[in-house]
């Protein structure tokens, strides 16, 4: 009975120990497997938050370089209505200005108009009470004369004016008519062909370009060693430049334009060739 009982308490024995080394190993590989999960857990955490940090600063950049955009957009929006306000001004300024040469040259006109109706009918009067053949022929000359000076002046009257309240000339005859006033000396020119300078009296003209369909024209104008460029310049509309020893300007006029060529004038007035005469002797 005591042998049984011994061999029964062995047997206990043994199984025991196994069991308690195989529970052992079982935590230890789940203490281990809990802290790799844990370590991952952990470069997974910092790695999400490195994430974020940068998709954090990449938002702030962003939003930085948003509102710098707004910022010069406003600015931008604030100067082109600030130049829209100058062009209206000067467009007003310039409307006005157009609105009275022309009120001016309706009145001259209807002036012009009542002194021929009072000539004719102070020649008609004339010649009614006269009898001589001799005198007819010389009021008929008279009249002729009269006539045709008052229909040149009544011309005249017709042309534009700038604002310098020179005339401008849109063809070659009313330059003809602006040079039997005498006050200033016309210079015709043409240019065929862009970047070609072309001396024009005392002054050297460069076409830069043509817009054909809108009647423009940008060149480059050089007179005594200063350049000068016009861009997107309208027919008829005068150009106006100073030289030195001179009060009054003279002025370039485009009245032309076709395919890369350009026809017009430069209007020197008379009285700037006198100056720069007295300017030079005064330097001698």
């Amino acid at each position: 009975m005591s042998d049984e009982y011994n061999v029964e308490n062995k047997s206990g024995a043994s199984w025991h120990l196994p069991a308690i080394i195989v529970l052992g190993l079982i935590a230890i590989g789940g203490l281990a497997f809990g802290w790799n999960a844990s370590s991952k857990l952990d470069s997974t955490q910092q790695a999400v938050t490195a994430q974020v940090n940068s998709f954090k600063q990449g938002v702030e950049q962003d939003m930085s370089s948003l509102k710098d955009r707004i910022a010069q957009d406003e600015k931008t929006n604030t100067d082109l209505q600030g130049d829209l306000k100058v062009v209206t001004d000067k467009l007003k300024i310039t409307q006005g200005q157009l609105k009275k040469a022309r009120a001016e040259a309706t009145a001259a006109v209807q002036d012009t108009t009542q002194k021929l109706t009072a000539l004719d009918t102070s020649v008609h009067t004339e010649l009614a009470t006269k009898a001589a053949t001799d005198d007819l022929k010389n009021v008929d000359t008279k009249v002729v004369g009269v006539r045709t000076d008052l229909d040149s002046t009544r011309e005249d009257l017709k042309m534009a004016r700038s604002e310098m309240g020179t005339l401008i000339a849109r063809n070659h005859d009313e330059i003809d008519q602006l040079r039997r006033l005498g006050e200033r000396d016309y210079i015709e020119f043409t240019i065929a062909g862009k970047n070609k300078p072309q001396k024009v009296g005392n002054l050297t003209v460069e076409l830069k370009g043509v817009n054909e369909k809108r009647g423009q024209f940008s060149v480059a104008m050089t007179a005594e060693d200063r350049r000068l460029e016009k861009k997107n310049r309208s027919m008829n509309e005068p150009i106006f430049f100073y030289l030195s020893g001179t009060k009054i300007p003279e002025e370039l006029v485009i009245n032309k334009v076709g395919k890369d060529t350009v026809s017009g004038y430069v209007s020197v007035p008379k009285a700037n060739a006198q100056s720069q005469s007295s300017a030079s002797s005064s330097g001698k």
